[in-house]
């Protein structure tokens, strides 16, 4: 078992690949802290897990409230001796349509709950760590972190934000062996399938895509909960400031894991050209 014993904050619980994730880290031995907006959710996700994880707890909270989620960390923090592992799952997509079409209040909102609350929990989750000298930070990036979303500005922009910080949370926490890393979980069949198809046209090309997955299936987010498996236990230790591909990258080889320790610029957001800028002839 990977994660015996191991205390982890997940965030999305309630549903989708927050749950999938939540069913593989318990079978791997963690005690789970599940988060989520709807308690109904969370109380089957627990549901599905608690007979592994029988020590696993769930607070139904909106992490977009920084009250709120103040006081749901203290009560975990008093529940659990340590907190080993911060898994930030939540996430929303819209709005979807043409950046100058979107409700400006809804793109805000977007960037607050897919940066803002991440960010504001891995502050927390930090200053446990810190004394610890050791932990484990697994962020969720998405499409358009690696190049351009039409019509998916404030996702794309978020999770493009969410990699670099990523990055920068590893640089300066290496010293105190906590990792870093970020995920593409893949196109997995959740409720983000069903806001594209539900938005139409306003999703530009991707409505089409979206309709072809919805009938032949996408990435099982059984994959992507493998990944964070890996990247939460101690064999991932000195893994850091990595966005990794969980349908893509080979991260299940050993030689791709050691290239990932070893060369500082793979796996990461940089300029192609002549490393950083281009280079006058």
């Amino acid at each position: 078992m990977l994660l015996k014993d191991k205390h982890v904050i997940l965030t999305g619980a309630g549903r989708g690949i927050g749950r999938a994730i939540a069913c593989r880290l318990a079978e791997e031995g963690a005690q789970i802290a599940l988060l989520s907006r709807t308690e109904s959710e969370l109380a089957e996700t627990f549901e599905m897990i608690s007979k592994t994880s029988p020590e696993s707890f769930y607070f139904p909270v909106d992490l977009d409230d920084e009250t709120a989620a103040e006081e749901t960390f203290g009560r975990i923090v008093s529940r659990f001796s340590s907190v080993d592992i911060l898994v930030n799952n939540a996430g929303i997509q819209p709005p979807i349509g043409s950046f100058h079409q979107n409700d400006f209040e809804s793109w805000k909102k977007n960037i607050r709950v897919n940066l803002f609350a991440s960010a504001f929990l891995s502050h927390l989750v930090i200053k446990v760590m810190i004394p610890q000298r050791k932990g484990k930070i697994i962020n969720m990036s998405g499409g358009g972190s690696t190049g351009p979303r039409p019509n998916f500005s404030a996702y794309a922009v978020s999770k493009t934000a969410m990699v670099r910080f990523t990055e920068n949370l590893a640089a300066e926490l290496r010293e105190f062996n906590i990792d870093v890393n970020a995920i593409s979980p893949g196109a997995v069949n959740t409720r983000m399938l069903e806001e594209v198809l539900d938005a139409g046209h306003d999703a530009g090309s991707e409505w089409q895509d979206a309709m072809k997955r919805s009938e032949t299936g996408g990435t099982e987010p059984s994959v992507a909960a493998g990944l964070i498996a890996f990247l939460a236990s101690s064999l991932s230790d000195g893994i850091t400031g990595k966005l990794i591909s969980a349908p893509w990258d080979p991260w299940t080889e050993t030689s791709f894991r050691e290239e990932l320790r070893m060369n500082k610029d793979l796996a990461t957001l940089r300029r192609i050209d002549n490393k950083y800028y281009f280079q006058k002839k």
